[in-house]
């Protein structure tokens, strides 16, 4: 009897961490913000991140952006402020570039196997300028891109450094921390 009083401690710490571990990587909201030249800007929204079996699924709830297809990516660092390049400041440049752990220099896409940063398309809405659909990261878990940034890209993204840069998605409208 002794020996099991001494084990319920134990085994509630044990419980109590595996909890604590299921619940960290199974969701998680990352407050998004406008980026601007010279600072964080207003807040537009969430994404919300949970694993599933298929892989990372980002569910954005964002408005008061322009219409269309927008460039989404996972950054290597965790900031969304402005960082000065060629002499000027550059809004969410702090966020560094794409997430690419393997150093493959590719820019190939969420089902390619060039930067693990590449997501799917984020789709706003022509009405109220809404983004809700979800996307699907196959690539990617939670736990991948904590420490890192979420961004949103003026344009859209082609997946290729042809005919732009980086797939076209231009400068960087809107950014949160992945915490």
């Amino acid at each position: 009897m002794k020996q099991v009083k001494r084990l319920i401690p134990i085994l509630a710490l044990v419980f109590a961490v595996i909890t604590v571990t299921a619940a960290r990587s199974a969701e998680l909201a990352v407050p998004m913000h406008l980026t601007s030249k010279t600072g964080i800007g207003e807040a537009v929204g969430v994404v919300t991140f949970k694993d599933t079996e298929y892989g990372l699924l980002l569910t954005p709830d964002v408005s008061g952006l322009n219409s269309g297809i927008h460039g989404f990516h996972v950054h290597e660092n965790p900031a969304c402020g402005p960082k000065e390049k060629d002499g000027k400041m550059v809004a969410g440049l702090a966020a560094g570039g794409h997430y690419d752990p393997e150093k493959t220099g590719r820019h190939e896409g969420p089902y390619g196997n060039g930067h693990l940063g590449d997501l799917p398309p984020l789709y706003v809405d022509g009405v109220e300028g809404n983004a809700t659909t979800p996307v699907l990261a196959p690539r990617l878990t939670v736990e991948d891109v904590r420490g890192r940034s979420l961004m949103i890209h003026l344009y859209g993204d082609n997946f290729s450094d042809d005919p732009k840069p980086l797939g076209g998605g231009g400068p960087r409208l809107a950014c949160g921390v992945i915490n």
